[in-house]
């Protein structure tokens, strides 16, 4: 059978610096290096030089060119500004903090026309931060409470014992502490988040299994497509890979299926193309939609290319 040929697709990434990344851990890069191989022209720019001027969504940037050498891993063509609007896809790439820069940078990219496909689509992107989303399927996460009072989860820790503390809009393991059944350094860590900002805390019961692995697992278009599982080092209850954590080969669990059969249809609806999903033991933890990582990690331990899903999803939708 005759392969159909890839339409060549105009892209724009936007995310943070591209010198300082680690191009055999990063996704960005991995995304990038997929859409080059399969023909699509690339560009690149950082969230700092996204602007909107007299009805023109306009990103000032450049042509890239991305290879697998480390120290040499990417070229850059002259400075230009960009019209987003020219662009068949753009990828909202960079890692959070998810503070109101983050937040405006996806009201600005929702003001391109549907001919353009931003991935992932920013309003639910800023509607659904990665801890939030999760509120909407109490049924598949552990005791949960987010608070802004210190009352509510002093009475959380009372009746839990064990609990995770952080904050509500960090990433990558900063921030998160365990306070067990005799630590008394709620309050202080209370003043601590609020001295920094006016956010919730949020607080869960905590897990045990965390001890084997807090799983990622990666949807595209909804659907479950591998994992990997993060470990965390030892005498630490952080898992992410940031701090320390080391990712081994896991399959999917019959559970973990169920628990993307429950949030995939909304994913899919709502045009959240690449997530990943966290889940320790039977419970889902958190849904990552901003800028989701580890396709580098799982391609390596299942030889599977992963990315190349990711673009067919998003080529099917440019097609149609």
């Amino acid at each position: 059978m005759q392969e159909t040929a890839i339409m060549p697709l105009r892209v724009a990434i936007q995310m943070d610096p591209i010198a300082p990344i680690n191009i055999d851990a990063d996704s960005t890069f991995r995304i990038a290096e997929e859409a080059q191989a399969r023909g699509h022209s690339l560009f690149y720019y950082t969230p700092d030089k996204l602007s909107w001027r007299d009805g023109r969504v306009i990103a000032r940037g450049a042509d890239l060119t991305v290879r697998r050498a480390r120290g040499d891993h990417f070229s850059l063509g002259e400075m230009r500004d960009q019209d987003l609007s020219e662009m068949d896809v753009v990828w909202l790439r960079q890692d959070p903090p998810f503070d109101m820069g983050y937040i405006t940078s996806t009201h600005i990219l929702d003001l391109l026309p549907d001919s353009t496909l931003v991935v992932n689509d920013p309003s639910w992107v800023r509607n659904w931060p990665e801890k939030l989303l999760v509120l909407q399927f109490p049924e598949l996460i552990p005791s949960t409470t987010i608070a802004w009072d210190l009352e509510v989860l002093r009475e959380f820790k009372a009746r839990h014992g064990d609990i995770i503390v952080k904050p509500l809009y960090g990433n990558g393991g900063a921030g998160v502490f365990r306070l067990r059944r005799d630590d008394g350094n709620l309050d202080s860590l209370h003043e601590l988040f609020r001295g920094m900002n006016n956010e919730p805390l949020i607080a869960q019961q905590f897990l045990p299994d965390v001890s084997a692995g807090d799983k990622r697992v990666i949807l595209v278009d909804g659907e479950p497509v591998g994992a990997i599982n993060r470990v965390p080092a030892e005498g630490q209850t952080r898992s992410n890979m940031h701090v320390g954590g080391r990712p081994e080969k896991i399959d999917l669990t019959d559970r973990d299926r169920e628990i993307c059969a429950a949030i995939g249809p909304l994913l899919r609806e709502k045009g959240q193309v690449f997530v990943g999903i966290d889940v320790i033991g039977p419970y889902l933890t958190e849904i990552n939609l901003t800028s989701p990582t580890g396709l580098q990690e799982m391609e390596r331990f299942n030889g599977d290319n992963v990315t190349a899903r990711i673009w067919e999803a998003i080529e099917g939708r440019k097609a149609g």
